[in-house]
C-alpha cells in the first residue's frame, strides 16, 4: 500500500464497504459521541467520516488530535446505517472505522478557524492565508478559477487561434495607468517596466504574420485600489485577429464567452444573444457604459412635457438654455409616498437638490397623479408622462433636469437605487451585452483640451478623412466593451494600422510626429512594411470569475492577493532591500519624510 494514501478523501463509496483503505489528510474536525470519537478527515478532493472507537488500537491518539493536524488513517471501510447517511457528502453513506492513525504533523492554536468559515478580519485572512485557502467556499472559488481558464484555454484553440506569450519586462508606456518599473543593473540608470497589457506585443504580433493570437495574460498597473479591480495585478483572456471588422470579432468572441458562462453558471440563464448597444444609447437608457440589464428600468426624455409648464424651476431651465433636458426615470411598483421620500432623501445625501417625482393612484375609478410636479404641471402633461412611460397605478416617476453631460452619472445612480429598492432587479440570471461606437475623443474641461477617450491605438470611424474634416468630439471609435450585470468584462477595438492615421490621430491631442516615432517605435515602424488590417479585445478572468462563483470581492477569488492598501500581508512585500542590492542598481534612495 502507498505510504500516504490509497485513496482521496472523496473517493469512497458505499461499493467500497469491506476494504482496507489508507487516508491521509487535515483534521477538519473531531466529535465526541458518548466516548466514540469521529474524526471529519480532510484533503483537496473532499471529507471522509473516521470512526475510533474504544476498543480499537487507534483510540488513544485520536483522542489527542486537534483540527488541522495532518494525519494518516488506516482502516476498514464500513456502511452507515440509515439514520446517520449524510447525503450532503459524496462519501457520506460510508465511514472508516480507524486501526491505526498516524500524525503526520501538527498542527499549534489557528490564528483563524478553518472549520465553519467565521467572518474574520482581513488583515487576519491575508497574513494567513494559507489557511484561509484551506476553507471550503475559498477552495472551491481558486479551483472553479482554474476550470474557467482551462475552458477558455479549451475554446479558443477549438476556434483556431494558438496561444503565444509575450514579455514581461518591457518598456515604459506614457499612455495609460503608472507603471510598474524595474530598474537595470546592466544598464544604468534605465528602467524596464511591467506590461499594463501587451497591447504592442499583440498587434506586433499580427504584423509578423501570424493571425490569430490569444494569451492568459498577467497585467501590472500601478493603480490605486478599486472595488472591481486588484492592486498591483490582474489577468485577462488577450485576443488578436488579423484581417478582420469590428463584427468579426463580435461574432468570434460571443460564443466563446457564452459558452463560458453557460458552462459554469450552475443553470443560471445566460444571455443568447448579446444586445449591440451603441454608448449614446446606453447613457440615455441607463446612465452607464457598463448597464446591468437585470434591471428593467429604462430612461427617457421628457423635455416637451416640462417645457412651457406650470413647474417654473424645470420651464425656465429649458427656455434659458438649449442644452437643459429632463429624463425620467420610470419606477414601476414605486408609487408610495414613502418611498417617493426616500428616494428624495437619498439624493439629497448625494449632493443633490432631490429627486422630483409623480406617483399614480386610484381616487375613485379615475387614475390621478399625485406630488407636487402633478399639481404644478396640471393633468394633461401628467397622464401624457404616464402614457409615454406605459406607467399605472401603483407606479411612479422620478426627474432629474439640466445638461444631461452632468447630471447622466447621477441618474444612473438613481436609476439603480430605485430598480434595486423596489426589488426589480432579476438577480438569477448573466444578462451580458456589447457597448459600441464610443467616442473617439473626450474634452478635458481642467487641461483644455481634447484627449483619447478610450483607446488610442483605436481605428476612428471614418478613417482620417474624419479626422481631417470632423469635429473631434463627434467621432466615434470602432471600440466595444462587453458587459455582464453591470461590469465590464471586456474591451476592444479595431486597431488602427495605418501610420499616416496613428500619427494624425495623436497630433489631435498635441503630441508631434516625432513623439510618436519615440514613444511607439516599434508599432510605428512595423506599420512602415505591411500592416494587415487587425483587431482584438481582452476579457477580463478576475471579475468573470467573480461574476460566476457569486463572489463579493476579487480577494475571494484571487490566491495571494494583496490588502486594499497594496500590501501583501503574506509575504511582508513591498520592503526594504540592502545597500548592497541598490549598489547593484546604481540607485540611491531619497524617502520623502512623512508628516507628523
Amino acid at each position: 500500500m502507498h505510504r500516504y494514501r490509497s485513496h482521496t478523501c472523496a473517493a469512497l463509496r458505499k461499493s467500497d464497504v469491506g476494504s482496507t483503505v489508507r487516508l491521509s489528510g487535515w483534521v477538519h474536525r473531531v466529535r465526541d459521541h458518548g466516548g466514540i470519537l469521529f474524526i471529519d478527515l480532510r484533503d483537496h478532493y473532499g471529507l471522509t467520516q473516521i470512526v475510533a472507537s474504544p476498543d480499537s488500537p487507534a483510540f488513544k491518539l485520536a483522542e489527542t488530535v486537534r483540527g488541522e493536524w495532518v494525519i494518516r488513517v488506516d482502516g476498514e471501510v464500513k456502511a452507515r446505517t440509515d439514520d446517520t447517511i449524510n447525503p450532503n457528502m459524496p462519501t457520506g453513506e460510508i465511514e472508516i472505522f480507524a486501526r491505526e492513525i498516524e500524525v503526520l504533523s501538527a498542527a499549534k492554536e489557528l490564528p483563524l478557524p478553518v472549520f465553519g468559515e467565521l467572518d474574520y478580519p482581513e488583515d487576519i485572512r491575508l497574513k494567513y492565508r494559507f489557511l484561509d485557502l484551506r476553507r471550503d467556499t475559498l477552495h472551491k472559488n481558486i479551483m472553479a478559477r482554474t476550470k474557467i481558464i482551462s475552458a477558455m484555454r479549451r475554446r479558443m484553440s477549438e476556434i483556431g487561434f494558438t496561444e503565444f506569450s509575450t514579455p514581461i519586462l518591457t518598456a515604459s508606456s506614457p499612455e495609460g495607468a503608472r507603471d510598474f518599473l524595474v530598474p537595470s543593473r546592466i544598464h544604468p540608470g534605465n528602467f524596464y517596466a511591467l506590461p499594463q497589457a501587451p497591447q504592442q506585443y499583440k498587434q506586433l504580433i499580427m504584423m509578423s504574420g501570424f493571425d490569430r493570437y490569444f494569451q492568459i495574460a498577467p497585467c501590472f498597473r500601478d493603480e490605486d485600489p478599486r472595488a472591481d479591480r486588484l492592486p498591483g495585478e490582474f489577468y485577462q483572456l488577450d485576443i488578436e485577429m488579423s484581417f478582420v471588422e469590428q463584427n468579426d470579432v463580435l461574432s468570434t468572441m460571443e460564443p466563446v464567452l457564452r459558452g463560458i458562462f453557460e458552462e459554469f453558471a450552475n443553470g443560471k440563464p445566460v444571455t443568447q444573444e448579446f444586445p449591440r448597444i451603441s454608448y449614446d444609447v446606453a447613457m440615455r437608457k441607463y446612465g452607464s457604459d457598463k448597464p446591468d440589464l437585470r434591471n428593467p428600468i429604462e430612461m427617457e426624455a421628457v423635455t416637451e412635457h416640462f417645457a412651457g409648464s406650470g413647474f417654473k424651476v424645470f420651464a425656465n431651465m429649458i427656455a434659458n438654455d438649449p442644452k437643459v433636458e429632463v429624463w425620467a426615470i420610470p419606477a414601476k411598483t414605486g408609487g408610495s409616498r414613502a418611498f417617493c421620500d426616500r428616494m428624495n432623501s437619498w439624493a439629497q445625501g448625494e449632493g443633490q437638490p432631490g429627486l422630483g417625482y409623480i406617483f399614480w393612484r386610484k381616487e375613485g375609478e379615475a387614475l390621478e397623479g399625485a406630488g407636487p410636479l402633478a399639481k404644478n404641471i396640471g393633468p394633461e402633461r401628467t397622464e401624457a408622462i404616464r402614457t409615454q412611460l406605459g406607467l399605472g397605478e401603483g407606479d411612479a416617476v422620478f426627474f432629474v433636469a439640466g445638461d444631461p453631460k452632468k447630471f447622466v452619472s447621477f441618474a444612473g445612480a438613481a436609476r439603480t437605487r430605485a430598480g434595486e429598492e423596489l426589488n426589480l432587479v432579476d438577480r438569477d440570471q448573466f444578462k451580458l451585452c456589447w457597448i459600441v461606437d464610443f467616442p473617439f475623443f473626450e474634452w478635458l474641461e481642467e487641461e483644455k483640451k481634447i484627449d483619447f477617450a478610450h483607446n488610442p491605438f483605436s481605428m476612428p470611424q471614418g478613417g482620417i478623412d474624419a479626422l481631417e474634416h470632423q469635429d473631434p468630439l463627434t467621432i466615434k471609435a470602432f471600440q466595444y466593451d462587453m458587459v455582464c450585470n453591470g461590469f465590464e468584462i471586456a474591451s476592444g477595438g479595431i486597431r488602427n494600422h495605418l501610420p499616416e492615421t496613428m500619427v494624425k490621430a495623436f497630433e489631435a491631442v498635441g503630441h508631434s510626429r516625432e513623439t510618436v516615432e519615440e514613444r511607439f517605435g516599434a508599432l510605428y515602424r512595423a506599420f512602415q512594411y505591411g500592416a494587415p488590417p487587425h483587431g482584438g479585445m481582452a476579457a477580463g478572468i478576475d471579475r468573470i470569475v467573480m461574476l460566476l462563483v457569486g463572489a463579493k470581492n476579487l480577494r475571494e477569488i484571487t490566491m495571494f492577493p494583496m490588502n486594499q492598501q497594496a500590501y501583501d500581508l503574506l509575504m511582508n512585500a513591498p520592503s526594504e532591500v540592502s545597500q548592497a542590492q541598490l549598489r547593484d542598481l546604481h540607485i540611491r534612495l531619497n524617502p520623502v519624510k512623512k508628516e507628523v
